[in-house]
């Protein structure tokens, strides 16, 4: 690390903290030159995910825009803003944990899906049908065949 005092670039550490948030690490050095002492802070770098859309474009990840879709399907029903923060919270971090550097637009549909499922049936239905596109009334009420189906399946 260089010093901002004298530009040596070797310092030791001498103390090591996280911050309050745990999200960075706040640490005391003291430069191995001059010996003036200076703060740094590190922070865990992310790689950045890259979303690869049906017609093969590609654009940065946007958990605003999930968000957006998600809490437009939840619209009028009783689910709070704070438990779908944390879904897409959730969908992020399960993205990041795959390691993968792009990640297909389908495969966060099918993430956002199944939170919704969890949390909501109403809104899963509706992001469902806006995110499969149904074309017909069939196709529809399979998907919903098949929620009343697993309903049942739980009870029993």
């Amino acid at each position: 690390m260089k010093c901002p005092y004298c530009g040596y670039v070797e310092s030791k550490v001498i103390d090591s903290r996280p911050t309050d948030e745990f999200e960075r690490i706040r640490r005391r050095r003291e430069c191995l030159q001059c010996e003036r002492r200076f703060t740094t802070y590190e922070i865990i770098e992310t790689m950045p995910l890259v979303v690869v859309k049906r017609d093969k474009s590609r654009e940065a990840f946007d958990s605003g825009k999930l968000l957006a879709g998600m809490m437009r399907a939840c619209e009028k029903r009783p689910v709070t803003l704070a438990v779908l923060e944390q879904a897409v919270q959730d969908i992020e971090m399960t993205l990041q944990n795959s390691l993968e550097k792009e990640v297909p637009s389908y495969r966060i549909g099918e993430l956002a899906m199944e939170k919704l499922r969890a949390i909501d049936e109403v809104a899963y239905v509706r992001f469902a049908s806006v995110y499969r596109q149904f074309r017909d009334i069939e196709s529809f009420m399979k998907e919903l065949q098949e929620i009343l189906d697993s309903r049942g399946s739980k009870k029993a």
